[in-house]
């Protein structure tokens, strides 16, 4: 006993190490998309695509993980699905890495800042998801900040809007199409090769493609993108399966976190007053999830405790005698443990 609970522990050890790693690399991102000028953000999106493509390629041929593929392209709806998350997850990446290039660290950080209330959002809209009151709260107090930003940048905040929405919805695409991280990031890769290697091929015709004209290292930090963009999705792949959603829902923040603090001390980036303002509501709105998350999965622990109890209890009693009738079975209709069960899908609270 005491053997596998070490080795749970390890797990559970590995899993947060693997999550943290994965998020701080991609909080650290910002520092890495400098070092590709004079390329623009046309030409590192397009590198990007085609060399994660070479990447998971031979992640995959190591792994010989080929089955899904075929599987896949006999799938016309989960192809399409692959195609929209593709399209969707380009938008995102392309103006992620501008608005870094561009001076706009802490308005992008903003963006993953404000992701999970626009996941809820999509959930409320498209699946039709019912919110808890505290989930209400967040939501209001989300659009308050964006309101304060608005008025304090003059306009809307769209590169914050534009990541955390292009992000909602290739995760809600993602979650449709069901595919491992890796797999899935290579079929999605496969969509976005041809038109990527295209308009390199097209740079390069007129004379402005910069992989070949600023040296071996210049060329040599373009195809890193590859392992820049695999890596962190590994790392999160190994991460999702040690350790529980509500633990990697924390891990999260450490992204934007990084970001928000690399946009302000190394880039130097403004922050006046109103934008301190709506950062805060942002982040009191982020607590409020945080802490709406954590009762409930605490509720669901308690409740589980209380169901494996009472159906030790069930098995554990004694059969009182019957005329020509038979108990019913513990965890049958009408048992305790049936009646207090929450239904597949339902939340525990």
């Amino acid at each position: 006993m005491g053997g596998t609970e070490q080795e749970a522990a390890g797990e559970s050890r590995t899993g947060v190490a693997s999550g943290a790693a994965a998020y701080v690399i991609w909080g650290l991102v910002p520092l890495f998309w400098p070092l590709l000028k004079p390329a623009g953000a046309g030409e590192i999106l397009a590198h990007r695509m085609v060399w994660s493509l070479a990447v998971v390629g031979l992640a995959l041929l190591f792994v010989r993980r080929w089955a899904w593929a075929g599987e896949l392209i006999r799938q016309p709806r989960r192809l399409g699905l692959v195609t929209i998350a593709a399209a969707v997850i380009t938008v995102n990446w392309g103006v992620y890495i501008w608005a870094v290039n561009a001076g706009h660290v802490v308005e992008a950080s903003l963006g993953y800042f404000i992701n999970p209330l626009v996941s809820i959002a999509l959930g409320v809209l498209l699946l039709k998801e019912r919110l808890r009151p505290v989930q209400w709260v967040a939501v209001g107090v989300g659009l308050a900040a964006v309101l304060v930003l608005a008025i304090g940048y003059g306009q809307p905040p769209w590169i914050s809007l534009v990541l955390a929405f292009s992000f909602g919805t290739y995760g809600l695409v993602k979650k449709k199409v069901n595919l491992g991280g890796v797999e899935s990031l290579a079929a999605e890769t496969a969509v976005q090769f041809l038109p990527a290697l295209g308009y390199l091929l097209w740079l390069g015709a007129r004379g402005e493609s910069t992989f070949g004209g600023h040296g071996a290292g210049h060329a040599t930090l373009l195809a890193a993108t590859g392992l820049v963009t695999a890596v962190p999705l590994v790392l999160f792949g190994a991460a999702a399966i040690r350790v529980p959603l509500s633990v990697l829902g924390l891990l999260q923040y450490l992204a934007p976190v990084f970001q928000f603090a690399l946009g302000i001390l190394y880039f130097h980036e403004e922050m006046p007053a109103e934008r301190w303002a709506g950062f805060g509501l942002v982040w009191v709105a982020l607590a409020l999830l945080t802490w709406d998350a954590l009762r409930t999965a605490r509720r669901g622990r308690v409740q589980l405790q209380r169901l494996a109890a009472a159906a030790g209890q069930a098995l554990d009693a004694p059969v009182p005698p019957t005329a020509g009738k038979t108990a019913p079975p513990a965890g049958g209709a009408g048992s305790p443990v049936e009646e207090a069960a929450p239904r597949a899908g339902e939340p525990t609270a």
